[in-house]
């Protein structure tokens, strides 16, 4: 994802990365060199006058552009949801760090250190699952081999990982290192890990329908298919400049909404995973007393 700070409005005019009009440009291409030929024949193919006005065109693009508001609706909502998935991680895993480090007793057989390793570690984890990617080398710097092997080959690595700090947890009890009660405060951030997964999986594995998506898909390019028989005969040669802006903004709204549909891609518009994890991550180690170099917030935009 790109985050950048807001630009003025005429810079905002021609920011090129970041928006999607690199991915539609041979689409609009195509609709351009349409409009000049037909804006050349006068709306003619084979001698028959296509005998399509701007009335139809404008009654069925405001019902369109409804169609496409519900769309971006439905696309943004699964996009906020997920960011607020994300947003609660951060705070449960604040939660568990000053639990575990002011609730728990000092002990030379149980390392704190690695109850919160296993934290930053599941943050990786669930990125790579919702992406579907390898999550060894975010993995390999933060865990122990032993934890390590037991890990890698799961499914679930989140999972595993917030079931080896209930395992953690119980051991501290088991110890006297905390309390009956002190145990159930810090389980229930455990259960909320869990919350935070099974939301995200829901979105993951949960598309909006295909056949809502390809029927908007085919509505949106039959009708800029359409535009430029409808607008030549008044016109005339403005008719392939009117068609480009029209179907760049048609096209454009269902590329933004296939784009944050599934918030945890790599795309532009998905969300900045790579830099939440580093958040989270820096603000955990420094409630242990520990700082990175650097914050991941520092930087004018982040490119995740």
């Amino acid at each position: 994802m790109i985050v950048r700070k807001k630009e003025h409005w005429f810079r905002m005019l021609f920011v090129w990365n970041g928006s999607v009009l690199p991915t539609l440009l041979p689409r609009l291409t195509l609709l351009l060199l349409l409009s000049i030929i037909v804006t050349y024949y006068h709306g003619v193919v084979f001698s028959f006058k296509v005998p399509l006005n701007p009335v139809p065109l404008t009654m069925f693009g405001f019902v369109l552009a409804l169609f496409l508001g519900f769309r971006n609706n439905a696309s943004y909502e699964r996009f906020w949801e997920g960011r607020k998935l994300w947003g609660a991680l951060l705070n449960i895993n604040r939660s568990l760090t000053r639990q575990i480090l002011t609730l728990v007793k000092k002990s030379d057989y149980l390392d704190k250190n690695h109850f919160i390793s296993l934290q930053i570690a599941s943050l990786y984890a669930l990125k790579h699952q919702l992406r579907g990617t390898d999550p060894s080398d975010d993995l390999t710097g933060r865990l122990d081999k032993q934890t390590l092997d037991a890990v890698l080959p799961a499914k679930y690595k989140f999972a595993v990982l917030t079931k080896l700090m209930a395992e953690w947890v119980e051991k501290a009890k088991s110890q006297a290192l905390l309390d009956t009660i002190q145990q159930g405060r810090i389980d229930e951030n455990l259960d909320r890990l869990y919350d935070v997964e099974g939301g995200c999986e829901r979105i993951a594995s949960t598309p909006i329908p295909y056949s809502y998506s390809v029927l908007l898909h085919r509505t949106v390019y039959v009708y800029c298919l359409m535009l430029p028989f409808g607008l030549v005969d008044n016109l005339g040669w403005f008719t392939p400049l009117v068609v480009v802006f029209i179907a760049y903004t048609f096209v454009a709204f269902e590329a933004i909404a296939d784009e944050i549909e599934e918030p945890f891609g790599t795309e532009s518009n998905d969300l900045a995973l790579n830099n939440i994890c580093k958040v989270i991550e820096e603000s955990v180690l420094e409630l242990k007393g520990e700082k990175l170099p650097g914050t991941a917030q520092e930087t004018k935009y982040i490119i995740d």
